[in-house]
């Protein structure tokens, strides 16, 4: 039994980022963090990931298999410029190989220019808490701007709002409630947005940014205490993107507000591996968000899913969260595209432990192992309708 169509341009697809599936990413500010020697310790170091910086045509062809249209990556700012002002042009040309081998297989490439690693150099410069972090990020998108020469979507950052928590690197990624965007930075990344959006517009592709929403739910008598906590750790965010081409929206769980702020999750709610409560509607209420804030500018799902290695759960989970964005669809919102995350198990900064990907791995020979999850999204791809589960 299958739900409405969903419109005939959809894309779906699924997403990674750089340093999460690439490996040996040795320049970067998350490298030096993993092996001691910036901020604060992690569980294990990212080491080789999924070698994807080797295997991403095998990757990318196993979604064009299952029936997925679309796949989203990032390219990484330390390979591109690995020092201040030097080029790799052999960095340049792979990810350009990655984008034409994108378009061979029938996948509409998405590309990410910024997902949370810095070049070690910059992050040593003081990274996102100095002014000339603009200018920084400017030249290197401009140096990029070959990458993109056959790309349509363009993501020039992902998750600012994250970006702006994960700022400090003492601070890890919070298991529930967000800490206040820090303002400077947010500053500073709006600002580097909004250079990035004109330069990618300058080569004719269209530009955008993913937002990490947390469908923040008052409870009756708190949208005051809601609005005011949501505003610097998401709603700014959106608000930036209002006169952009598109915007992302990134959900994976809920946050009551309460009378004093975030409410804790019940103990009873089933937990995900990341220990976030399990509540695939998350997803619409992201999507309606960004219509409150950017209305009028087209949507794309940019991030979704759930941690856990039951993967019929993951099943479940993806239909709820899709039934979700078709009511959005329904309600006239201008929803593009459902990019699942993610394509691959993957390091989740700081571990390996949770599980997302439609893809698993084996961690010794690197040999894939698609998942049931993978086929059955194929399938609704194929459909472009909701098979009931």
């Amino acid at each position: 039994m299958t739900s409405p169509n969903f419109p005939a341009s959809f894309l779906w697809g699924a997403s990674t980022a750089a340093h999460q599936v690439e490996g040996g990413n040795t320049n970067s500010d998350w490298w030096a963090r993993e092996h001691g020697h910036l901020g604060a310790p992690v569980h294990e170091p990212s080491g080789d990931a999924a070698d994807s910086y080797h295997r991403y045509a095998e990757d990318m062809r196993l979604l064009a298999q299952a029936g997925l249209t679309s796949y989203r990556f990032s390219i990484e700012w330390a390979r591109i410029e690995p020092e201040p002002g030097f080029v790799s042009r052999a960095a340049i040309d792979h990810y350009r190989r990655m984008v034409g081998t994108a378009r061979e297989l029938g996948l509409e490439p998405m590309v990410t220019l910024h997902h949370f690693t810095n070049p070690l150099w910059l992050a040593r410069e003081g990274g996102w808490h100095e002014d000339g972090v603009v200018d920084r990020f400017a030249r290197y998108v401009e140096a990029a701007l070959p990458v993109l020469d056959d790309v349509r979507l363009v993501c020039t950052i992902n998750e600012p709002n994250m970006v702006s928590v994960l700022a400090d690197p003492e601070v890890g990624f919070p298991s529930a409630g967000l800490p206040p965007g820090v303002p400077g930075v947010t500053e500073r990344l709006v600002a580097a947005h909004r250079r990035a959006v004109d330069l990618v517009r300058g080569i004719g592709a269209e530009a955008g940014w993913s937002v990490a929403t947390q469908a923040y739910q008052p409870d009756p008598g708190a949208e005051a205490v809601r609005d005011e906590y949501a505003w610097s750790r998401e709603d700014v965010f959106l608000d930036a993107a209002k006169d952009d081409d598109w915007i992302g929206i990134q959900a994976y769980t809920r946050t009551r507000i309460g009378a004093e702020g975030p409410i804790p999750w019940a103990e009873d709610a089933e937990r995900t591996l990341t220990g976030w409560e399990y509540y695939p509607p998350a997803i619409g209420d992201g999507i309606r968000n960004s219509a409150r804030w950017a209305p009028g500018v087209p949507v794309y799902v940019t991030e979704n899913g759930i941690a856990t290695a039951d993967d019929a759960r993951r099943i479940d989970y993806t239909a709820g969260a899709l039934s979700s964005v078709l009511e959005c669809i329904e309600r006239g919102i201008d929803v593009r595209g459902y990019l699942h995350w993610s394509a691959l198990d993957n390091y989740e900064w700081g571990t390996y432990d949770a599980t997302f990907g439609l893809i698993a791995w084996d961690r010794e020979t690197f040999q894939r192992h698609p998942k049931p999850s993978l086929a059955w999204l194929g399938e609704v791809a194929r459909a472009n309708a909701l098979t009931r589960v």
